[in-house]
């Protein structure tokens, strides 16, 4: 049966997906710390079928610790000591058409279990990493050292906090453009290129500083920022994830790529 219609999705630029959404998650203290870069260095990472999403002309790669908790497939009970742990993004912003979405370099995570699923079943860079992320008031210290055999190393230790009140980000704006993004790219075993689809509330987003003592996870991707960061901070949302999907087939139809299958 398709997704019911809910109100507080009516935001999304789309419409979700017929097929149900097959995973929650809650996602909390959130940081997106984002570089301009030269559209050229981002442009030749990318794979065919999918274009480079700039804003004003410049690319942005985006970096993003924070921590998962209700992580559950749909009708399934949480396996315990794997539903919570810190994750770690290095992505950046690319469109199909007219869906704009993320593509990310690496996801470095704390449970091995979570790394393995991901990888094997959303085709998506995972690591698996020893982190840590720490609460003293409004502040978070943020710690990760990646582990997984074979890969470039990365680290980050690293210390931020909100600084001013929530406000929703204006349609338009630099902040709308880097995080109100509902769906994600990448490539299935067989070379195809995926997407899957999200829905979540518009993000409750606050102004917030930084310091980064250790950053070496932007460079493991392959990029090389400069400067200060642009910041932004949100203390937590539910998301709702659909199974991945071939681009540009017309029902939505799942890879089948050793990945979830779903009827159309």
């Amino acid at each position: 049966m398709p997704e019911a219609p809910t109100p507080q999705w009516a935001h999304r630029p789309w419409p979700v997906p017929e097929r149900r959404w097959i995973m929650s998650q809650r996602w909390h203290n959130l940081l997106f710390a984002h570089w301009p870069v030269e559209p050229a260095s981002v442009r030749a990472t990318l794979p065919e079928g999918l274009e480079l999403d700039t804003f004003d002309g410049r690319a942005w790669i985006g970096l993003v610790p924070f921590r998962m908790s209700r992580v559950a497939l749909r009708g399934v009970p949480r396996m315990p000591g794997a539903h919570r742990f810190p994750e770690l993004n290095v992505r950046t912003y690319v469109r199909r058409g007219d869906r704009g979405g993320v593509w990310f370099y690496s996801l470095d995570a704390a449970h091995p279990l979570a790394v393995a699923v991901a990888r094997t079943f959303f085709h998506l860079p995972y690591f698996r990493a020893r982190m840590s992320l720490a609460r003293s008031g409004p502040s978070i210290d943020y710690r990760s050292e990646r582990t997984h055999r074979g890969a470039a190393l990365a680290a980050l230790r690293a210390a931020y906090r909100p600084t001013g009140p929530v406000q929703l980000a204006e349609p338009g704006s630099l902040d709308h453009w880097l995080t109100e993004r509902y769906c994600l790219y990448t490539r299935g075993r067989r070379g195809r290129l995926l997407r899957g689809e999200i829905a979540h509330d518009p993000w409750p987003l606050q102004p917030a500083e930084a310091e980064f003592s250790v950053q070496t996870v932007t460079g493991a991707a392959g990029f090389g920022v400069e400067g200060s960061p642009h910041l932004a901070y949100a203390a937590q949302l539910d998301v709702r994830l659909w199974g991945l999907g071939v681009v540009g087939d017309r029902y939505g139809a799942a890879a089948n790529d050793n990945g979830f299958d779903h009827a159309r």
